[in-house]
């Protein structure tokens, strides 16, 4: 779907990425992450071509950027941004539409798109459409900013860490609503972020960056149960505070961080599995079975933060004395 082969981008004698060479898969969300300064949102603008690339090559679709019109390649291309950047003038329905109606939609057709968007991230339409984008919060606001990206249908959505200026809650619902979106319109999404923990709960696969460079690609699971290196260690310990390869469920289960209580659940962990499965699995799902030599075991969301501020708890006390 989209490839760089040996893509370098210089300013003046400074390579900001160098010898870049990836591949993202059609319907994947990629996620790209690293520390600031190292060329993540660099590379996710030569994507759509905000910033030409000085070397090597990049694909979409097995076709050269080069040889993409700029307009032809930006109308397939969704792009959100952390500033949300939504035309304060104009109605919501008319800030989706903006490309449809370059391209010429019909206004039926853009009127049931308005529709369609707004009810995929639980805003009433008859509510909403008409409002200026003023009287929105926050949260509201970036989801039109989403939505908008989606309104022309375009095979590819980047994402410039569009969530970081939100308090944690509407975060964490729109990460949910950005997840269900892709699911659903099976689009290609590119993400930035500095967020270890929202990198691991979006991506399919994650790129962690440093000074232009790739350092590893792969699962999150791949990523935290064999990091590439010592940089990748470190940025994992930075990112996850309680990332720590040697706990497993056993030891949630031995400090009384369960119920026997039968719930409904989607996966299922060992005793055996480390505390890094536990957290992943807990970050896509509310609860999870863990399988003993007895009667299964129920370890949920809540029963993790428990343990951690547990944890937390043990470490302050421990400072003090």
């Amino acid at each position: 779907m989209i490839r760089f082969e040996n893509v370098t981008k210089r300013y003046d004698d400074t390579a900001v990425v160098s010898d870049f060479n990836l591949e993202i898969k059609k319907g994947e969300f990629f996620v790209l992450i690293g520390p600031s300064g190292c060329g993540k949102t660099t590379t996710l603008k030569m994507i759509n071509k905000l910033i030409t690339l000085s070397d090597g090559t990049l694909f979409i679709e097995g076709k050269k950027i080069s040889e993409y019109n700029i307009q032809e390649l930006r109308w397939n291309i969704g792009y959100v941004l952390q500033q949300i950047a939504l035309f304060p003038n104009m109605t919501v329905e008319e800030n989706i539409t903006i490309v449809p109606e370059m391209k010429k939609w019909s206004k039926e057709d853009m009127t049931n798109r308005v529709t369609e968007l707004l009810t995929s991230v639980n805003l009433d339409p008859d509510t909403y459409r008409k409002r200026k984008v003023t009287e929105l919060s926050g949260g509201e606001q970036q989801r039109i900013g989403v939505v908008r990206a989606l309104a022309a249908d375009p095979d590819i959505i980047l994402m410039d860490e569009p969530f970081s200026a939100l308090d944690p809650i509407t975060r964490n619902s729109l990460q949910q609503d950005v997840l269900k979106l892709q699911r659903k319109f099976k689009k290609t999404v590119v993400f930035v972020t500095h967020d270890m923990q929202e990198a691991i709960q979006l991506g399919d696969r994650i790129c962690v960056m440093n000074q232009g460079q790739i350092e590893q690609v792969g699962t999150a699971n791949e990523i935290l149960k064999n990091p590439a290196n010592d940089f990748v260690k470190e940025f994992l310990r930075t990112g996850l505070p309680y990332y720590n390869g040697e706990k497993t469920v056993q030891t949630l289960v031995d400090k009384g961080f369960y119920s026997k209580d039968e719930s409904l659940f989607e996966e299922s962990l060992n005793m055996s599995d480390s505390l890094d499965d536990l957290i992943l699995a807990l970050s896509r799902i509310n609860t999870l079975k863990v399988i003993t030599d007895k009667e299964p075991l129920y370890i949920s969301r809540e029963h993790l933060i428990h343990y951690f501020a547990d944890d937390i708890d043990a470490k302050e006390q421990e400072d003090k004395s």
